[in-house]
């Protein structure tokens, strides 16, 4: 079952045609991510590895069903995506963009709080379902299926943990990065609530890093 995405979850790529989009999305497809449809302004009529490519959200929407958004654009238009994104019905917005403007932030969560929108970000890795699927940048070659959640701050050190666990024979049923900025839409907190109701988990691993209260917020949760 894992959390957040499985194998039906149709993912649109916002910056689809840059450097990070267009490697990201390769990386995802190989991983066997169901991309239907990617956005770039001005780029509509291309394509990227066969993923169709649209100037608007709300055109990929009309010719395609998506439930997430995965978005790879510069800090200062990341707001106006986001809420494009947003407006479209997405369900689940990972953002990986860093060093958005902590204005920007506060606004994005708050539009995708009260659309019902899940924000994973920003400044993130995103999650990764092994040998099924992911949305973000995880490594695929670092893990593998298993009954451990992993939920961290750092990208880099849910890769480490990881690779860790499967080199030792031990897998993984999701593994979540949630960003290390001072805010984020989705915390520890969520994670753990939602890797409590997931069959397909048995073990928590909890990454912290310095700054903040979320550790302190997800163990009084516990």
């Amino acid at each position: 079952m894992s959390i957040l995405i499985n194998k039906d979850t149709r993912v649109l790529v916002q910056g689809i045609t840059g450097k990070s989009g267009s490697l990201q999305t390769k990386a995802m497809l190989d991983a066997g991510t169901n991309i239907v449809a990617g956005v770039t302004p001005g780029k509509g009529g291309q394509e990227v590895f066969g993923v169709p490519v649209y100037n608007y959200v709300a055109e990929a929407k009309r010719a395609h069903d998506f439930d997430a958004v995965i978005c790879f654009v510069p800090p200062k238009v990341a707001k106006d995506s986001c809420f494009e994104a947003i407006d479209a019905g997405a369900k689940l917005l990972v953002l990986t963009t860093e060093e958005i403007p902590m204005q920007d932030v506060v606004e994005i969560i708050a539009y995708a709080k009260a659309h019902g929108t899940t924000l994973i970000g920003p400044g993130c890795a995103g999650v990764i379902v092994p040998e099924v699927c992911k949305v973000g940048a995880h490594p695929v070659r670092f893990f593998r299926k298993g009954k451990v959640g992993i939920v961290s701050k750092s990208g880099a050190l849910s890769y480490e943990i990881g690779k860790t666990l499967s080199d030792r024979g031990i897998g993984q049923s999701a593994v979540v990065a949630i960003g290390g900025g001072p805010i984020s839409g989705f915390t520890q907190r969520d994670a753990i609530a939602l890797y409590e109701k997931d069959p397909d988990t048995e073990v928590i691993v909890l990454l912290g890093e310095i700054g903040g209260g979320s550790e302190e917020a997800a163990a009084a949760y516990i």
